[in-house]
């Protein structure tokens, strides 16, 4: 159950912070409680997804499916950009707004970066095995090259939305595959290490004993990972420095969830955590069809207490439309 209530934590902080960055006043999003909102919608949500979905790729004949899985991510990503954007789209259409649709038809979401980094897991399987080495080479590759690619300055504007995929600092790329392609390589490489060293890991001393030493680099450093996850630009286009903090941060997070659940009967709220996580992806969608539609009409303009009731609202409807989705969804889907 750590896998999916890991995921299930990170939905939920994911639907918050977005609820921050688009419905809560300026007050509110540039102060204390904004900042907690952002760094907690920050490492424990998306770096838990791409690492997590990295160790479960990685076994199998699931190998075989990476590609067919990544190009249906893509098609998703497009789609699910059209259906959040569906309102602002239809008041600009109308004159009512004035905004560059390409920045929103082409943003690049979380979507889009696990379509991506299926599709090259589905190349880095053939050529390196489980070669640890070259797994932890791409990791390595992947988080810090960025800062060193050639940025595009000319006038053509879809050289720039097609780069904005794979890296470069655009303010609509918010996923591009460098620098968090890393994450998904990261949990293959834990999957390798885990498959090879299970025995030794399952010890709960042992476990007791990383999740001590996380504790204590998360700690002593806390400061710089807070303020890199608390401004967008940054968390967004991070450091290799930064992809260490947060993989400390996740793998800090996994440990302490299985400790806390490991022979444990599950409440409620265990529960609901897990099956929010187990249909990630659905609630995912309803909440950003929400949010996404509702934004142009809230923007920036709701209190405290109003976005309070918005999370609890938003995170039934999203939980009410996964539950008719999954009993009544097309056969074909």
């Amino acid at each position: 159950m750590t896998a999916d209530i890991a995921k299930g934590i990170a939905v939920v902080l994911m639907i918050q912070v977005h609820l921050t960055e688009l419905f809560a006043i300026p007050e509110w999003y540039e102060g204390v409680a904004g900042k907690l909102s952002l760094f907690l919608g920050g490492p424990p949500a998306a770096p838990v997804f791409m690492f997590l979905m990295g160790f479960f790729a990685f076994q199998g004949n699931v190998k075989k499916c990476l590609l067919k899985r990544g190009l249906k991510l893509l098609a998703w990503g497009f789609l699910l950009n059209i259906g959040l954007n569906a309102h602002l789209f239809i008041k600009t259409a109308s004159g009512n707004l004035s905004t560059h649709i390409p920045d929103y038809l082409f943003g690049v979401d979380i979507f889009f970066l696990a379509g991506l980094s299926l599709i090259l897991c589905s190349l880095l399987v053939k050529l390196f095995a489980q070669n640890t080495a070259l797994w932890a080479l791409s990791f390595f590759t992947l988080a810090s090259l960025n800062s060193y690619l050639p940025v595009y300055v000319g006038n053509n504007e879809w050289i720039k939305y097609f780069l904005a995929f794979f890296y470069g600092n655009y303010s609509w790329s918010y996923f591009p595959l460098l620098p968090w392609g890393a994450y998904p390589i990261a949990g293959v490489i834990a999957k390798i290490v885990w498959d090879s060293t299970a025995v030794f890991f399952a010890r709960q001393e042992v476990q007791w004993g990383a999740l001590l030493l996380l504790t204590l680099v998360l700690l002593s450093s806390f400061d710089f990972g807070f303020s890199s996850a608390i401004v967008l630009q940054d968390y967004y286009h991070h450091s290799f420095i930064h992809a260490l903090w947060n993989l400390c941060f996740v793998l800090w997070e996994l440990i302490l969830i299985h400790l806390l659940v490991r022979g444990n009967n599950l409440g409620i709220e265990g529960r609901w955590l897990a099956w929010n996580g187990k249909h990630v992806t659905q609630v995912y969608v309803f909440q950003w069809l929400l949010i996404g539609n509702l934004s142009t009409w809230l923007y920036r303009s709701q209190y405290p207490l109003q976005w309070f009731l918005w999370l609890i609202f938003l995170l039934f409807l999203s939980n009410l439309f996964t539950f008719f989705w999954l009993r009544f969804r097309p056969e074909w889907i």
